[in-house]
């Protein structure tokens, strides 16, 4: 293998294996700082060992704070996803179920969240569901009806990463459906809610997880660069930055018709993706008794973090008075 090849598989390498995060680029530049003289690769002790005494003492300081936060934050999880083991039991003793929606823009951290809420639970006890586009046959029937299919039995949890919301604000602002669906739509799902919410057994969360404008833009662009993420770049993504204004204006009026005290909205600040997952993971702990639940847990969402549906459209309303548009 010539020098050039062997510099170009460092590169390639240290872009696929360490894209995951902000901490994950700034190891990557320090690699690339040092590809020049990193000569073999052929086993990965050997090149440890190398890029420790190439590596500049600032880049080992950088890295090590990194992988630091990394680990800390990852820790920092784990006490409340075994609590949601302990809820995930109690669910099943006692039959009851839960409905999680994870809604929000595109990029704004409900996929990720959601692998942490489930990374420990058993596998018997809870679904994902990801519903992609509704076939033709699906097209000629009730909106929600291919969502309450996927609804749980008793003792499961399932978690909707996207739900029926999708008519709420995508598909109106891309021209997925017609305005006299949309008006359907919110006229009619708050009832819809109320009643397979209210069977006493049934607990419904409905999660807006809410990125600014730049940070998805940089999720964005990390998406465009790293071969690994690239699938998750869609058609509506493209256009989701120069359309921004007009799923704002959606997503307030879904907040103000769908909003209420038994089917209320809790909205996800998820700039932070670490204090979003944790936020999340004390709200679903926090919606229902369990037993065993921990003594030692902080169990209340930050408010910063977590803010009340009726909350965030008042945020929203002073934001148009004051600058004559919405902002968030």
């Amino acid at each position: 293998m010539t020098k050039k090849k062997k510099n170009k598989k460092i590169s390639i390498i240290a872009k696929n294996d360490f894209a995951d995060n902000r901490a994950s680029m700034i190891i990557k530049t320090a690699l690339d700082r040092i590809a020049n003289k990193l000569l073999s690769l052929k086993e990965p002790s050997e090149s440890i060992k190398k890029v420790r005494k190439l590596l500049k003492n600032k880049d080992k300081d950088k890295i090590l704070e990194k992988a630091l936060e990394k680990y800390y934050n990852k820790e920092d999880l784990k006490p409340y996803q075994a609590e949601l083991i302990k809820l995930q039991k109690h669910f099943e003793k006692t039959g009851r179920k839960m409905i999680i929606l994870c809604d929000g823009r595109d990029a704004s951290g409900k996929g990720g969240t959601i692998r942490r809420i489930v990374r420990y639970m058993n596998e018997k006890h809870y679904r994902v569901v990801a519903l992609g586009k509704p076939s033709k046959d699906q097209q000629t029937q009730l909106h929600i009806k291919r969502y309450v299919e996927q609804f749980p039995r008793a003792g499961e949890i399932v978690l909707f990463d996207r739900s029926w919301y999708n008519r709420a604000m995508v598909e109106p602002v891309m021209g997925f459906c017609s305005p006299k669906q949309y008006k359907r739509f919110m006229k009619k799902i708050s009832s819809y809610e109320r009643n397979f919410a209210g069977d006493g057994s049934t607990i419904l969360l409905k999660l807006y997880f809410s990125v600014s404008k730049d940070e998805q833009a940089y999720r964005f662009t990390r998406r465009q660069n790293d071969p690994l993420r690239q699938w998750k770049l869609s058609e509506v993504d493209l256009q989701a930055q120069d359309l921004w204004d007009e799923f704002t204006e959606k997503k307030y009026v879904m907040l103000k018709k769908t909003h209420s005290p038994k089917t209320q909205w809790h909205i996800i600040k998820s700039d932070n993706k670490h204090l979003a997952r944790l936020n999340t993971m004390r709200l679903i702990l926090s919606s229902a008794k369990y037993n065993g639940r921990s003594r030692k847990l902080n169990f209340k969402p930050d408010p910063k973090i977590v803010v009340p549906g009726n909350k965030e459209l008042k945020v929203m309303e002073k934001q148009r008075k004051k600058f004559g548009r919405f902002l968030s």
